[in-house]
């Protein structure tokens, strides 16, 4: 199933949103993949844990963050969320980024490959870049992408 499928599936795709801590951010982004059943909730926290640990290593000079924890960590079903913020933010003292992709996957060998490589081929365009930036709502998110 493709990013798309996915995001449609999960009801996991929030625009225009307010937020300063990026805490909160990943919080928000795991929310509709917990009520769907796809995380169970110490997700977030593991997440949340490992920047505090590792540092913002999934933070992108674009813009882009991609957090993200082991599978073990409360993955129940392969899937992603996106957050589109007003304004960016920094993560733990990285560059700012105002697009944000959680995802979780089952096993730690798609995990790697197939989630960033999905997500990376997906915005590998500066003019989808620009054009999600511009995006007000859930539906217009879906016709970028």
């Amino acid at each position: 199933m493709s990013i798309k499928q996915l995001l449609m599936e999960a009801d996991a795709i929030q625009v225009g949103i307010q937020a300063t801590d990026w805490r909160q951010v990943i919080t928000l982004a795991a929310k509709p993949l917990v009520q769907g059943g796809y995380l169970r909730p110490a997700y977030a926290d593991a997440v949340i844990a490992n920047t505090l640990e590792h540092g913002a290593y999934y933070v992108f000079e674009e813009g882009i963050a991609i957090p993200h924890a082991r599978p073990e960590s409360g993955v129940l079903k392969d899937c992603f969320s996106l957050i589109l913020l007003a304004e960016p933010i920094s993560f733990q003292g990285s560059d700012k980024a105002d697009i944000v992709i959680l995802f979780g996957a089952r096993d730690s060998n798609a995990h790697i490959e197939e989630g960033i490589r999905a997500i990376v081929t997906l915005l590998e365009s500066d003019e989808t870049l620009a054009r999600l930036r511009q995006a007000s709502n859930p539906a217009e998110v879906m016709a970028i992408l």
